[in-house]
């Protein structure tokens, strides 16, 4: 059975009866658990709640994944609520797509202090809000009400490809932000403590394994596998959302302050979680 981009009305039946069918169930009850056991662990890792870092770790485990995979698979099984389905979709995709952005942007500064790096990265972020996001959501629209339109066939369909590509180049820049700060720590005490730079060998992996799973999006995109992509996507972003949790619990384990020595000194974990 494929799953072309070719109707908003999802191209499975109400019968599971194929491999495909099976998949799909699998992806939405993966990232189903992962957004449930986030939305239990991330308010209990945090002694304050208000961090940027926080709020949008939160923010798109609720509202971004769990309902982004239940109507992606509704959709598919053609057992939405017609209406909902299409405001939901969307406002999910904000938060869990975009809004990936901002979690990796809100816990940069802990590894770099350059202004310049955070302003560009802010700002590519707001660009990506209007350029991508809000003409991906109105071609959105127009498709699902119109899908035999070739107008809105085509222009959903090019723009769903641009912002796959978007999105998942503005991660990979992000995470390769990190990616060479986190090296450059390392390299600046190549014979300090060794736990320390396991663990920035490990927030290393973290970000490598986020970029592999975004090109895999890339992938089923250009292969034209649409709902299998959208369930998929969901599943991809809670694993990347747990990697992220990971992340914290990492962050809070190694120094990140240096004086004018270029040693890192610890500091209180909760700092963190208001920074």
């Amino acid at each position: 059975m494929s799953s072309s981009l070719t109707s908003p009305h999802g191209t499975g039946s109400n019968k599971i009866d194929d491999a495909l069918d099976i998949s799909i169930i699998v992806f939405m009850a993966i990232a189903l658990y992962n957004a449930l056991e986030l939305a239990i662990l991330i308010p209990l890792s945090f002694r304050r709640y208000r961090s940027l870092y926080f709020w949008s770790l939160l923010t798109s485990t609720v509202f971004g994944v769990a309902p982004l995979s239940i109507t992606g698979g509704l959709q598919y099984f053609n057992l939405q609520p017609f209406i909902a389905s299409v405001v939901v979709q969307n406002f999910s995709w904000i938060m869990m797509v975009p809004n990936q952005s901002i979690v990796l942007y809100s816990r940069l500064h802990l590894v770099s202090q350059n202004t310049t790096i955070l302003r560009i990265v802010r700002w590519l972020i707001v660009l990506s809000l209007v350029v991508i996001a809000v003409p991906t959501i109105v071609l959105n629209v127009g498709w699902t009400y119109k899908p035999q339109s070739p107008g809105w066939n085509r222009g959903y369909f090019a723009m769903e490809r641009v912002q796959v590509t978007w999105f998942t180049a503005q991660e990979c820049f992000i995470s390769g932000v990190y990616i060479w700060n986190t090296a450059r720590l390392i390299m600046l005490n190549p014979s300090g403590e060794t736990k320390r730079h396991k663990i920035l060998s490990e927030l290393l992996a973290v970000n490598i394994v986020v970029i592999i799973m975004d090109l895999a999006l890339v992938v089923l995109q250009y292969l034209n596998y649409y709902f299998t992509q959208v369930i998929f996507k969901a599943t991809v972003y809670s694993v990347k959302l747990k990697l992220e949790f990971a992340v914290l619990g990492m962050l809070v384990s190694i120094v990140h302050r240096r004086d004018s020595g270029g040693e890192f000194w610890h500091e209180d974990p909760m700092r963190l979680d208001s920074s």
